[in-house]
């Protein structure tokens, strides 16, 4: 948290408290207090247990915030139980109230959290309107939020990561979990709220339409390689008053431990400084997204709407067909992998593997490392990456015909693009057939040799000649001459779960079927910036979001 820009005055003290909820549980608390005699307050809860978040803590009141973290009820030394999501919103409010009347406070308070944080955060702030704004990174913002993607896919892996470590009564996962028909009964015992999470709806509703009338200021911080990047884009969009959107080449835990480039030698703690100090004087009045061009300390403000239009083909051209087999799923990568020429493991029979190993990320507790994102290998050139790129094609096509086994995906190469910086999501029309009455239809987007992108869209009903999957936001310079990589496949496992083709939720099936697809056509609307367009410093960031 603390900027080596701008170093403060140490905290003065630190205190424990006991806080008490309406119903009476006591919730375990950490104030870490500046050296003046008065402040305002940053109130962070987490499930992850304080003693983690108070080096953030001593950062904020190095910055002039008293700063005060609450283990929410259940976890670290609070009592009560933890049931994920179910008592946010009363002990968020009962935390606030007592933040305030702690002598020193000046009553201005600011909520932010991390992933599950990020939730408090939020809810505190829909019960109590009076608070100077909130503070969202990597937000994981609800049950259906963080159990399905925004196109209705069910995600596998996190979940059993985050549910096995973090429910109520949680215990390892099995090596076999990913494996298990149906999902919901992946996790033996399973703890409480497993069941209901894969019931819960896509959007929690009470949530949803606070964030639209909500009217403090907003920062959302997210990373490009954040399994949950869409919803923080979305939380920006949809939040009612004053809001920005922070997205840079990290992973779920946000932030490098020695400062690189990305914000030209600063922590992100620079960044939710400066925000904060202008949200508790009033300031933020605007509305805007920054977005990092891979590691290379280049930001762009990105707009809502696409540039530029391509169509992708195959090598054959169209139609093209393959085959989504769920007993042999498509293999996840993880963001940013090296696109292999040959993939011994796509189309393999499903293994049991252990959910610590599949690169879906599992929600940390707070902000602490970078993870390498989307763009390295920048040296090849976008010929010789093409020529490769449909060699592997071909060689992994050859090998599967070879194998007696039919395709397991289309992939198709766009024109050559113009130069500048991809910034935003893509939006990917598939016009294609299935037979199948719920399929996923997976788009992997790939640049110079790596995975840009995996999007998952759930299409349920009568089969649509057009399915349009949007890809969470990506942040690239694409050189002239590039080309994008598109892959349409199935399924993406065991990021996903599988779909099994037969009508019933992939969460609770227990058959599977095969189902043939064709592909007639592809179309991607890119949110491409022309080179030197809406351009700013990485060192301006920290003052660029407090406008």
């Amino acid at each position: 948290m603390t900027d080596p820009a701008r170093p403060g005055p140490a905290a003065q003290g630190t205190d424990d408290l006991d806080l008490t909820a309406p119903d009476g549980v006591r919730l375990a608390a950490t104030l870490v207090r500046p050296a003046a005699a008065t402040w305002p307050a940053v109130l962070i809860r987490t499930p992850y247990g304080r003693g983690r978040l108070l080096p953030e803590a001593r950062g904020w009141a190095a910055h002039g915030f008293g700063c005060l973290v609450v283990d929410v009820r259940g976890r670290g030394g609070s009592t009560g139980e933890f049931r994920p999501y179910a008592h946010e919103t009363d002990d968020g409010a009962a935390a606030l109230a007592a933040l305030r009347a702690t002598p020193g406070c000046d009553g201005r308070v600011v909520l932010a959290g991390a992933s599950y944080g990020a939730h408090c955060a939020v809810a505190g702030a829909l019960a109590d309107p009076g608070v100077c704004g909130v503070l969202a990174a990597v937000p994981a913002l609800g049950p259906g939020e963080t159990a399905r993607e925004p196109g209705g896919a069910a995600r596998l892996a996190c979940r059993i990561g985050w549910w096995s470590e973090h429910g109520a009564g949680a215990r390892p996962a099995a090596p076999s979990a990913a494996a298990t028909l149906p999902v919901s009964g992946a996790l033996t015992p399973a703890p409480d709220g497993w069941a209901d999470l894969w019931d819960a709806p896509e959007e929690t509703p009470w949530l949803w339409s606070g964030i639209a009338r909500a009217a403090m200021p907003l920062l959302a911080v997210g990373g490009t390689a954040d399994p949950f990047a869409a919803r923080t884009r979305e939380l920006a969009r949809r939040w009612g008053g004053p809001s920005r959107l922070v997205l840079g080449p990290w992973g779920h835990e946000l932030d490098a431990p020695a400062p690189g480039a990305v914000l030209a030698g600063r922590r992100i703690g620079a960044v939710y400084a400066a925000w904060a100090r202008a949200a508790v004087q009033g300031r933020p009045r605007g509305r805007g997204a920054l977005v990092a061009v891979g590691e290379t300390g280049r930001w762009v403000r990105a707009g809502d709407g696409p540039a530029v239009t391509v169509a992708a083909a195959p090598p054959d051209g169209f139609p093209a067909g393959f085959v989504a087999d769920p007993e042999r799923p498509v293999r996840s990568r993880a963001p940013g992998a090296p696109t292999p020429a040959l993939a011994p493991t796509d189309g393999a029979a499903p293994a049991a593997t252990p959910p610590a190993a599949t690169p879906a990320a599992t929600p940390a507790a707070t902000p602490a490392a970078t993870t390498a994102a989307t763009t390295a290998a920048t040296t090849a050139t976008s010929t010789g990456t093409t020529a490769a790129t449909t060699s592997a094609t071909t060689a992994a096509t050859t090998e599967s015909a070879a194998a007696g086994r039919p395709a397991d995906r289309v992939v198709a190469h766009t024109p050559p693009l113009p130069a500048g910086v991809l910034a935003g999501p893509l939006v990917v029309t598939v016009t294609g057939d299935t037979d199948a009455p719920d399929a996923d239809w997976v788009v992997r987007v790939g640049l110079r040799g790596h995975d840009l992108v995996t999007a998952v869209h759930r299409h349920r009903g009568p089969a649509s000649r057009q399915v349009v999957v949007t890809t969470p936001p990506v942040g690239a310079a694409v050189g002239e001459g590039d080309r994008l990589r598109v892959e349409i496949a199935g399924h993406h496992w065991p990021a996903h779960a599988r779909n099994p083709h037969t009508g019933r939720d992939p969460a609770h099936a227990t058959e599977l079927r095969a189902d043939r697809r064709t592909v007639h056509a592809l179309r991607l609307d890119l949110p491409h910036v022309r080179p030197g367009r809406d351009e700013v410093a990485a060192a301006a960031i920290p003052e660029e979001v407090t406008l």
